[in-house]
């Protein structure tokens, strides 16, 4: 297989999902049975991290470990890239030295350049407009939790972030739709939707867009990066906080999702996300399993 990369969620079809999916299940299964599985022997992940992290971090590096791999991890304040080094004469050194790449950064501008002069996959850990690594593990919950996620309905409650835009690339590929909600100035920016996505409804009302909802999702209201915006932003969303009220407008079924870290008291409540609707915890491991069959798919390609 050539050089493929995961930078947004669009980049794969659905049959690469449902192979990943299915690779994902029987990794995991794997995992709980003490079951070695060393798929990358001497194999080596390179790990760039502009933004700081708890969960992308330890999944990445865990995972890689137990495929039988080595995770290396490199800060940008603490190597050349933060002193001003290309970022395309960094991708042509590190991917000469490594079998694939995970980034976590700002724009993702930087990882489509990085990517372009890659000898080896690069993986996008987060950038400012997707987080595609996460909604494929939320997506993965779902199917453990439920069943196939195409033709149901998935509210989004909050403003337009990586998140959103991750999951409304999901809609297109799966099959799903998607209820948004954003405070005024919070709105999605037309210009990383896809103008064919009719996968996804506005609601000016926070609770309407949770109707008959399969699953209610919502991200912290001050992302990183935008910590100068927090009491603006305190406001703005005022209403918005996913409590007992707006899930009771979901299915009675219906699964609550966070990708963390959470504020209780903010954008979700803590009857809701420490309720028995919440998938939070189950999510937040998912990441390892997910990001292991992707490790493997885009070093070795399909396996039997």
């Amino acid at each position: 297989m050539g050089t493929k990369h995961f930078l947004q969620i669009s980049d794969f079809t659905l049959a690469d999902y449902e192979y990943l999916i299915q690779r994902a299940h029987l990794i995991k299964r794997k995992f709980k049975n003490y079951e070695p599985y060393h798929p990358l022997m001497d194999r080596t992940l390179v790990m760039v991290f502009e933004k700081n992290s708890t969960r992308t971090r330890l999944s990445f590096e865990a995972g890689m470990h137990q495929l039988g791999g080595a995770a290396i991890y490199l800060n940008t304040r603490d190597s050349q890239l933060g002193r001003g080094e290309p970022v395309e004469d960094a991708a042509q050194v590190i991917s000469r030295m490594c079998d694939i790449i995970m980034i976590r950064t700002f724009g993702q501008e930087i990882i489509d350049r990085f990517a372009a002069n890659s000898r080896v996959p690069v993986i996008n850990g987060l950038t400012n407009e997707h987080h595609p690594c996460q909604v494929l593990a939320d997506i993965f919950t779902y199917i453990e939790h439920r069943t196939s996620i195409s033709g149901k309905t998935v509210a989004w409650i909050g403003d337009a972030n990586n998140m959103l835009y991750s999951w409304l690339q999901a809609a297109e590929v799966f099959g799903f739709h998607v209820n948004v909600s954003t405070p005024a100035g919070y709105d999605i920016d037309p210009a990383l939707v896809s103008s064919s996505n009719r996968r996804y409804t506005l609601f000016a009302s926070p609770s309407d867009a949770c109707q008959d909802a399969d699953v209610v999702t919502t991200d912290v209201w001050t992302s990183m990066g935008y910590e100068e915006e927090n009491a603006a932003r305190l406001k703005a969303f005022d209403g918005w906080m996913v409590d007992g009220d707006k899930m009771a407008r979901a299915k009675k079924d219906a699964l609550f999702m966070h990708c963390l870290p959470a504020h209780r008291g903010e954008e979700v409540s803590a009857e809701v996300i420490d309720g028995p609707q919440s998938v939070v915890w189950d999510e937040a491991e998912n990441r390892l399993h997910v990001q292991k069959a992707l490790l493997e798919y885009l070093v070795l390609g399909k396996v039997a």
